[in-house]
């Protein structure tokens, strides 16, 4: 195909570096407004990445970079003998599953519920309520939490004892510490999970729900066979970019929860780094283990996202 099919094929693709150039000019205020997002990226995400380096030193702070002895794959060898490593891959997993399983799927109940009210005063409200606890910090979130869950005049133990039930002792029980976790993240984050598929539920024809209301389809068979079809790009490429952070199942969080009697079922990744790598000065070693997150995490991605392609789906790339 030469230029000229190939342009009047696709006319908004650019032709040329000429065509880049005169696009520019002429967008200068589009192009202007990536700049500050390109230089996030480039400043915190990639530049950042040639400290990786350290995973194969032996890295001391005092002689830097170059100066540190080079150990090859050493700090890899040893974090997949330790003896902990099994938990903490184990731990780390479970609580990455139970994740997808209870807290992805409740966004999309909610907006499928949120896109069903008619009184638009009413949804604007209770938008409002659902939104607000994600911008609470982890640390009030925990805190409430101790409040609400403590055995010493803790709200919900006050309930048990009034109910005739005896106190359960949630704080310290590492059969309570994943529920805990898991509600938590539900009750922060469900409602600001819902912008996204409410913005793809705000784009289906209207015409489309009309129609199946003359055919007699009733609210659920709409959402059936006209919502969640219309949405499925959306959930399909979240679920990718949740996937990548099969790992990463947030330090703060996982840290405020844990202490002597839980950090069992606890202990992760991230809260092995941080002891790892601030408390005790490895950072060589630390730094290992956050590639090896990272490798999976991309593994995962590229894995997910060709299996989603066979299925029929976009992806993410």
């Amino acid at each position: 195909m030469n230029s000229a099919n190939a342009q009047a094929k696709y006319p908004g693709r650019l032709s040329g570096q000429e065509s880049l150039g005169k696009s520019i000019v002429k967008h200068g205020a589009l192009y202007l407004m990536i700049v500050p997002g390109l230089l996030y990226f480039i400043i915190f995400k990639y530049l950042p990445m040639f400290g990786l380096v350290i995973a194969f030193e032996d890295y001391k702070p005092y002689k830097g970079i170059f100066g540190s002895e080079w150990v090859g794959f050493a700090h890899f060898e040893r974090l997949f003998s330790e003896p902990m490593f099994l938990t903490i891959l184990f731990n780390t997993l479970t609580l990455f599953f139970l994740n997808l399983i209870f807290c992805f799927p409740v966004p999309i109940l909610l907006a499928l519920m949120l896109n069903e009210v008619r009184q638009h005063r009413f949804k604007r409200v209770i938008q409002t309520l659902v939104y607000i606890p994600h911008f609470m910090s982890w640390v009030i979130i925990v805190s409430i939490s101790f409040v609400l869950l403590s055995m010493d005049r803790g709200l919900i133990n006050e309930l048990l004892v009034a109910a005739g039930f005896d106190k359960v002792n949630f704080l310290m029980n590492p059969d309570w510490m994943r529920p805990t976790y898991i509600l938590q993240i539900i009750w922060r984050e469900s409602g600001w999970g819902t912008i996204i598929f409410l913005a793809a539920m705000a784009s289906i024809d209207p015409e489309q729900y009309e129609a199946a209301r003359l055919d007699g389809a009733g609210r659920f068979r709409q959402i059936w066979h006209i919502t969640l079809p219309s949405i499925r790009s959306v959930i399909v490429v979240l679920l990718l970019l949740k996937i990548g952070d099969v790992l990463e199942v947030g330090f703060e969080h996982i840290f405020l929860l844990l202490n002597a009697m839980n950090r069992e079922v606890g202990e992760v990744f991230d809260t092995y780094v941080y002891v790892a790598g601030l408390q005790q000065g490895q950072f060589s070693y630390s730094a290992a283990v956050g590639f090896f997150k990272s490798v999976v995490g991309l593994i995962l991605v590229m894995a997910a996202n060709w299996l989603s392609k066979k299925f029929g789906e976009e992806g993410i790339y």
